[in-house]
């Protein structure tokens, strides 16, 4: 039977491979950065420019609804690239995928610069975005899982929280760095903007993928993994084990994932908002940036409280303040004076949203044993982000991007993030619970406290 060993206050099981938490959070941060870079670039180019150059419409309100579709669609590639980039990654190990993850996401955003438009190539631009859309989405899929499950399996027992919350604390510093590079842009004249300007961001996702690929690559597998390897305890078929014994995570990660909304509804849908109240374009993407940055430096406290009080708590609060403060934020922007809009974007994302955000990454994945812990998290993630994909499309449906839609914004806010805080409920605490017990029924920690 394999032999089960707690992890010391440095994180080295005795004779097993070293832990490096410090340079799996800096991987993890930077591969994430770098995917969601290209990601949220491509969402805040659906709000403010995609309309205007893949459509026929000329950026009216049709034009902007199929936009956002666009944006969506990645979100059906996702659970595809969730089942299989998850299988491969309990089965090959995780720093495998994540290389080809990275420079997927690299390629396709790269060559979305180079589309043809609509006035060039009619409707064949459109049909090469999409699929480029779905290719993003596809290598997303195994990013956060891979890189949260890479840093967890490094990181010593009281630090998880923390060292795994720097995964989507790149998350924020991709959206930084997409919205710093797109702001000089939208600020060009029409002509400029529409016919190069657009293009250069995408270009510029090349220099960022290439110095994520450098760190990454210097990263070693996960000692949890290779001990499960040596023991001869990984799965052929990791979603036979995960349906049989973790189906109820899986269901509990989905409704949790909901709480994903949130990010869109800041970081695409206002911005879209903000600019039908009368915002200028670069005011709605300094907002984006401003929280963000602020998130930066919340994000990792919220990693530490978690590691102190739990994660339940962090996550559930991180839900309910999202859900009490957006409607304000959506409000403010019909406002003459930006500074309560711009400190009310910074209380909703970094001081809201932020704790959720920076939890989830060890507490989805502390529900599953190694065995199966990518494919469990990157399955119950990708079909809830679903809702988070198309939020856009939706709320911009029911009369969101109008005046007073801060209204139907705040209340598809609100919703998403009580199902996430009530599924967060359901279930068990575990960060006291040891990285090799993870995943494990609590009466069977007891008889595998000691080595066996």
């Amino acid at each position: 039977m394999t032999a089960i060993h707690q992890n010391t206050p440095g994180g080295t099981p005795p004779g097993g491979p070293a832990r490096t938490p410090k340079r799996a959070a800096l991987a993890s941060f930077m591969g994430s950065a770098v995917e969601y870079y290209d990601f949220f670039l491509f969402g805040q180019a659906a709000a403010l420019i995609f309309p205007r150059v893949f459509f026929p419409e000329g950026g009216g309100q049709a034009a902007l609804l199929m936009s956002f579709a666009t944006f969506g669609v990645a979100y059906f590639a996702r659970p595809v690239g969730a089942f299989v980039l998850g299988h491969f990654g309990d089965r090959i190990g995780r720093q495998k995928v994540l290389m080809f993850t990275i420079v997927l996401m690299g390629v396709s955003t790269f060559a979305i610069g180079c589309l043809p438009t609509y006035g060039t190539a009619g409707y064949l631009g459109l049909s090469l975005l999409v699929l480029c859309r779905l290719l993003q989405g596809f290598s997303a899929a195994g990013e956060q899982a891979g890189a949260s499950s890479l840093t967890l399996e490094h990181a010593p027992d009281d630090k998880r929280a923390f060292y795994t919350s720097w995964t989507l604390t790149g998350t924020q510093g991709g959206l930084i760095l997409a919205s710093l590079v797109l702001i000089p842009f939208v600020s060009l004249s029409d002509e400029d903007e529409l016919s190069w300007g657009w293009r250069v961001p995408f270009w510029l996702s090349a220099v960022v993928v290439l110095v994520a690929y450098f760190i990454r690559r210097k990263l070693h597998e996960t000692p949890e993994f290779e001990e499960a390897k040596a023991a001869g305890d990984i799965a052929k078929m990791p979603l036979k084990p995960l349906v049989k014994d973790h189906w109820r995570d899986v269901l509990r990660v989905f409704f949790c994932a909901f709480i994903a909304a949130v990010s869109t509804v800041f970081g695409t849908l206002a911005i879209a908002y903000g600019k039908k109240v009368g915002l200028p374009a670069d005011i709605t993407l300094w907002l984006v940036v401003v929280a963000n940055v602020v998130a930066l430096g919340t994000q990792p406290l919220f990693g530490m409280l978690a590691d102190k009080i739990g994660r339940k708590p962090v996550f559930i609060y991180g839900a309910l303040s999202s859900a009490a403060l957006m409607p304000f934020y959506m409000l403010s922007m019909s406002n003459a004076d930006h500074t309560w809009t711009f400190v009310l974007a910074i209380a909703t994302f970094a001081f809201g949203y932020g704790a959720a955000n920076a939890v989830w990454p060890s507490f989805y994945n502390e529900m599953f044993s190694t065995k199966v812990r990518f494919s469990g998290v990157a399955i119950g993630t990708q079909l809830g982000f679903l809702v988070a994909g198309f939020a856009p499309t939706i709320v911009t449906a029911l009369g969101g991007i109008r005046e007073g839609g801060w209204v139907v914004i705040g209340a598809f806010t609100a919703v998403v993030c009580v199902i996430a805080a009530a599924s967060a409920l359901t279930a068990r605490e575990t960060k006291s619970v040891p990285t090799p017990l993870l995943g494990t029924h609590p009466d069977a920690e007891a008889r595998k406290l000691v080595t066996q």
